[in-house]
């Protein structure tokens, strides 16, 4: 029979928690996550668990990385059924502070992050690298893991939080893992339930084009032209396309010379009033 995990919602309690387990010398896992779980997060709970005793799975819509026009209401919330799924996926301890515990009165500090936080994602959400590294230090310091497991599906994330935890020298190794997709293709999210049936349908056609645009560069094509034509074909499917883009896989920079160093095709796009990112190795 599988045990509930802990839930602490003040810092106190997660804190005489810790404090416990890092007595004994368990070590643990963070997985953060803001919750609207779904086969994605239960897969980074897993491996989280093969890199160390106990895992730490936190539950926090961070409203720090939602802009003026984004979805911070609509976001999907579902921590019952979230609690549930991660009790079958053996997490230890759910951390789940609401926004007053996570940004007292008086907070005031934000961290900046250049480098791989510029360009793609930074050029349609201005504010969302900065939300993101500031709750992820937090989360850090909060939690003190050994490890923490981001999906590669938001890559782009996974190499900022790279970068800030070599940038700040924090004790804390960032494993990624693999996207999670459904059997056509489509990398699972949760905002894949706002896709009504026809962009269900379509929705897939986003990691066929960025496959192709790996083959044609990995054959030696222009990586302009592949990008363009990638650009072409999911806009006459009806995607509003925000990028399609080649990248170096650990700076994210722009390709520059010879291609002898992993690179990584990004994409976002809307299907409707849903907006999907993917991304795949070249």
């Amino acid at each position: 029979m599988t045990t509930a995990p802990i839930v602490a919602r003040t810092l106190g309690t997660l804190h005489e928690v810790l404090s416990h387990w890092q007595s004994t010398g368990v070590t643990y896992s963070l997985v953060p996550t803001m919750g609207a779980l779904h086969d994605g997060h239960l897969e980074l709970v897993r491996l989280a668990r093969t890199h160390a005793n106990r895992v730490v799975a936190s539950i926090f819509v961070n409203p720090a990385q939602f802009g003026p026009s984004e979805d911070l209401a609509r976001y999907p919330r579902d921590e019952e059924g979230d609690l549930v799924k991660l009790t079958a996926a053996g997490c230890d301890l759910v951390w789940a502070p609401d926004p007053a515990a996570m940004y007292p009165a008086g907070f005031a500090t934000r961290i900046i992050p250049e480098g791989a936080a510029l360009g793609l994602e930074a050029d349609f959400r201005p504010n969302f690298f900065s939300g993101v590294v500031t709750v992820c230090c937090k989360l850090f310091n909060q939690v003190a893991p050994s490890s923490a497991v981001f999906g590669e599906k938001d890559f782009q994330q996974l190499c900022v939080v790279r970068q800030l935890v070599r940038d700040m020298d924090m004790p804390v190794t960032i494993i990624g893992a693999p996207t999670v997709r459904e059997p056509d293709g489509l990398a699972l999210s949760s905002r894949n339930r706002y896709l009504r049936p026809e962009e269900r349908h379509l929705a897939p056609a986003l990691h066929e084009a960025i496959q192709a645009v790996a083959r044609g560069i990995g054959a030696g094509a222009d990586i302009e032209a592949e990008t363009l034509e990638a650009v072409r074909i999911l806009s006459w499917k009806g995607f509003q396309v925000d990028y399609v883009a080649v990248r170096d896989a650990v700076t994210l920079g722009r390709p520059q010379g010879a291609r002898n160093f992993p690179m990584r095709v990004l994409a976002a796009a809307r299907l409707g009033n849903t907006r999907l990112i993917d991304n795949v190795p070249a």
